[in-house]
């Protein structure tokens, strides 16, 4: 049995995974394939032991943002320290802007985003590794452009990149 894949989004840039996949079982499935793959990859013996407390295991929780409606063919997911609380206090809340607005912001901020990882001797390659490959013909969603715009602004804030001439407006 074949299941068709309408599109995959997955960029990892300084440990941030955007994936916007088709709602099957089977996109469950390599999404949970994925993630065990990249926590593998990310394992490294060099790396320093450190103790780790339940309290760092919840704020890891936490701050993975999982946005999935059955209504909609599309999801995404962000693994970012610190991003689903700026989310909660810092953003704008759902409603303010329209899906459109969005969209149009969106669009944009991905056009630019792609740009960038095509130049890897101008921009730095930790921060922009993969292309998002993010069509404005589909309908993703309000909860889906609504995640993905406020990431973009939280990660010209984090890590102070300007993706457009503008501000980042939050």
């Amino acid at each position: 049995m074949a299941f068709y894949v309408k599109s995959f989004i997955h960029a990892i840039s300084n440990g941030i995974i955007f994936v916007i996949l088709s709602k099957t079982k089977a996109m469950k499935n390599i999404l949970f394939i994925c993630l065990i793959c990249i926590l593998a990859y990310s394992c490294n013996t060099s790396k320093k032991v450190t103790d780790t407390t339940s309290e760092t295991i919840n704020a890891t929780v936490k701050d993975t943002v999982r946005i999935a409606n059955d209504e909609l063919e599309y999801e995404i997911v962000i693994f970012e320290p610190g991003f689903s609380i700026w989310v909660e206090t810092t953003a704008r809340q759902r409603g303010y802007y329209d899906q459109s607005y969005f969209e149009s912001k969106n669009q944009f901020l991905v056009s630019e985003w792609n740009s960038r990882v095509l130049q890897p001797q101008r921009y730095d390659t930790s921060l922009y590794e993969m292309r998002i490959d993010y069509n404005p013909h589909i309908d993703y969603g309000y909860e889906v452009n609504y995640m993905l715009y406020n990431y973009f602004v939280y990660f010209q804030l984090k890590y102070k990149q300007r993706l457009s001439s503008f501000l980042p407006r939050i």
